[in-house]
């Protein structure tokens, strides 16, 4: 094969490499636990079994802009969170299980009773005889990550910026909003408050809110820190708080000396002023303030955890729900201490009815099987409790439904 090459412009190779070194720096962002390398490398070496695919996995498949790997695992394997295995069928081809751009093809290779996902072959095993000519040309691409992600970003991206456990003495001491101008008593998106984060009453007396350099400027807002409770121990597992906005910080707080009208000095307190900048509801006196925290770029790899681990639903996230739907998220009742992970995916169960046997005439209580109700997985973990996504669901989840692994 003959090619040709035109004059390049230096500026062309220099932003090539500049963006092969992006993507490399990036893809760093994403790690590849041991765990998934091993699993990996199991299958790489057999393959899955036949029994392992799904019902209707295609032969082939072009990737698509907008798929997720969630889903093209649920395509061509009947567990989605089996994605390692799926990766470690084409582990030379595909390094990396969060790096799938759209337009690559895949193709399902079966021999032996086993299965194996490649990329697609060239139609012809020689070398091409065709010149190809290549001129020169102006190439640009955005410098973010075209890889697919492994859900939807919009089903957990903004939940992200909202949910808050929090330690309820912490959450006491917390900046508040202390007055509104003009006596309002509910604020929203434009507005301007006061607020103070130093206490004069207690033991503590807090940090006051400075505009200093290095301090916190922007802050979420929040109300009612809620008590999660297990469903069986009834122990407080934490404290949810309310999200209800985002506030920027104008003015730091402060003391000023000031004379009576008997030309005595005092002090007075000037509360810190604030606008409010971002309204989920609105806001008033007695509202946290919490830093905003630095943006994550997060990864989520779905799999069944290493271990056992069983619990609860401890709560549904959202006022007044009582049931959670496919792409809703709940609390549930463990945490990293657990052993729990993100990206850990747990089959919830419907507990089975309680009931009297009618046909035994000593009508003994009976308890029925407790069925699978679907799939949820792990994206956020604190100590004891953590947030899932509901991703799949046969009836509505709530609070006191179980789970488990999902094998």
């Amino acid at each position: 094969m003959h090619i040709i090459f035109g004059r390049f412009s230096h500026i062309s190779i220099a932003a090539a490499v500049l963006l092969g070194t992006t993507a490399s720096l990036h893809a760093q962002n994403f790690p590849i636990s041991a765990g998934q390398q091993a699993t990996a490398t199991q299958v790489a070496e057999s393959g899955v079994a036949l029994a392992d695919l799904a019902p209707n996995a295609p032969d082939s498949y072009t990737v698509r802009r907008g798929d997720t790997l969630w889903a093209i695992s649920g395509l061509f394997l009947k567990s989605p969170w089996r994605w390692p295995e799926l990766w470690g069928m084409n582990l030379e081809d595909i390094r990396n299980p969060h790096r799938i751009y759209p337009g690559q093809q895949l193709t399902l290779e079966k021999a032996n009773g086993r299965a194996r996902l490649r990329t697609r072959r060239a139609a012809s095993d020689g070398p091409p005889t065709d010149t190809i000519r290549i001129s020169p040309r102006t190439r640009y691409e955005s410098l973010a990550d075209a890889s697919i992600p492994t859900l939807a970003p919009s089903a957990i991206e903004p939940f992200l910026a909202e949910a808050m456990i929090v330690d309820a003495t912490a959450f006491a001491l917390a900046p508040r909003i202390v007055a509104t101008q003009e006596g309002r008593v509910l604020l929203s998106r434009g507005d301007r408050a006061y607020a103070r984060g130093e206490y004069t009453g207690g033991d503590n007396k807090g940090k006051p809110l400075s505009d200093a350099q290095g301090e916190p400027q922007d802050f979420r807002v929040f109300r009612n820190a809620t008590p999660l409770k297990d469903p069986t121990t009834k122990e407080i597992l934490g404290y949810e708080a309310q999200y209800v906005g985002k506030a920027e910080l104008v003015r730091g707080e402060s003391i000023v000396q000031a004379k009576d009208k008997d030309g005595k000095v005092y002090s007075e307190i000037v509360p810190a002023t604030i606008d409010i900048v971002a309204a989920k509801e609105e806001m008033r006196v007695g509202d946290r303030l919490m830093p905003e925290p630095a943006r994550e770029l997060l990864s989520y790899v779905p799999r069944a955890p290493a271990s056992t681990i069983t619990g609860q639903i401890v709560s549904v996230y959202g006022n007044a729900v009582a049931f959670a739907a496919e792409n809703q998220i709940v609390v549930v009742n463990r945490g990293a201490r657990d052993g729990l992970e993100r990206g850990h995916v747990m089959a919830l169960l419907k507990d089975g009815q309680r009931l009297q046997d009618k046909t035994d005439s000593a009508r003994p209580d009976i308890k029925l099987p407790n069925e699978r109700n679907g799939l949820m997985m792990v994206f956020r973990t604190f100590e004891n409790l953590s947030y899932a996504l509901v991703l799949q669901v046969t009836d509505g989840v709530k609070v006191g439904d179980r789970f488990a692994n999902p094998n």
